[in-house]
């Protein structure tokens, strides 16, 4: 076995880092370099086994032996997977047995140093020079980048309605929630640029409520909106309409603390209620 190490600067937190790494989406897309198509089955947790795939469902099957929080992601590759299915070791798969893949985040003065060391037998030492390179220069892109994630939906409505229903309190504090446990209980819009908006989120038991706000950057009638959240984060929303049909997309900047995918559903959720008191 060969020792490979790599190293990249980032300017990016280790939490954006950390994400861009191991978020389902963002994985993908990094390590497409190696295997078009590639995706791993796992929860990226310490002491839980992954699955490394191909389309055609063929890989690794590791474990994760070490895992700190935007910190470190040690990785201990075991066995071949062929169509989704572990094989028992062989000769062939056994020459793996120790290869460890890890993966060490240090942050400094807003840049993040990753260096990804791994073991590799021979035959394959050429073949990851050439590819982890590019696939980390993909993975510094993405996180130097704001990670846009788009959202839309079709409404049974005309353009007028739909911005109505978008822009006005009494409206917004019936569609503004992910889900039927949660509501909106007071709403607020100053409808200009420069103007503000709020609203409060709160789960219906109490347990828990946040305010989510920001102010208006861009605001052109029945066409788009755009705004500045609290945290610095951007949001479009753009309308057109098109034989009665209102299509709404969403555009907003994804925050590090959640996965990619959560945010993306959450706000896909909160598109789609919308849709349905529209259409109501």
């Amino acid at each position: 076995m060969e020792t490979l190490k790599f190293t990249t600067q980032i300017k990016a937190g280790a939490a954006k880092v950390w994400q861009i790494l191991w978020d389902d989406e963002t994985y993908r897309k990094w390590t497409t370099v190696f295997h078009e198509g590639s995706y791993a089955v796992t929860d990226w947790q310490e002491g839980s086994k992954v699955h490394f795939l191909g389309p055609n469902g063929n890989g690794m099957y590791s474990e994760i032996q070490r895992m700190k929080k935007h910190e470190l992601m040690a990785i201990h590759h075991l066995g071949e997977v062929k169509n989704g299915v572990e094989q028992v070791p062989d000769a062939s798969s056994e020459q793996w047995g120790d290869a460890m893949e890890i993966y060490e985040l240090k942050e400094e003065n807003g840049y993040t140093t990753l260096v990804v060391s791994m073991t590799a037998i021979p035959n394959f030492v050429a073949y990851f020079n050439a590819t982890f390179p590019p696939a980390l220069a993909i993975v510094k892109e993405l996180a130097e980048a704001p990670y846009l994630i788009t959202v839309e939906v079709d409404v049974n409505a005309s353009i007028e309605i739909v911005w109505k229903c978008w822009t006005t309190p009494e409206d917004i504090m019936q569609w503004n929630q992910a889900s039927d446990d949660w509501h909106t209980t007071n709403a607020k819009v100053d409808l200009r640029v420069g103007g503000t908006f709020s609203s409060t989120m709160a789960a219906k038991d109490g347990s828990f409520s946040f305010d989510f706000g920001g102010t208006y950057t861009h605001v052109e009638p029945n066409r788009k909106l755009a705004y500045t959240l609290g945290d610095g984060r951007v949001v479009s929303i753009n309308f057109s309409e098109s034989n009665g049909i209102t299509k709404v997309i969403e555009l907003f900047e994804a925050e590090n603390v959640h996965p990619i995918t959560f945010q993306r559903a959450g706000w896909q959720s909160i598109i789609n209620n919308f849709k349905k008191h529209v259409e109501r």
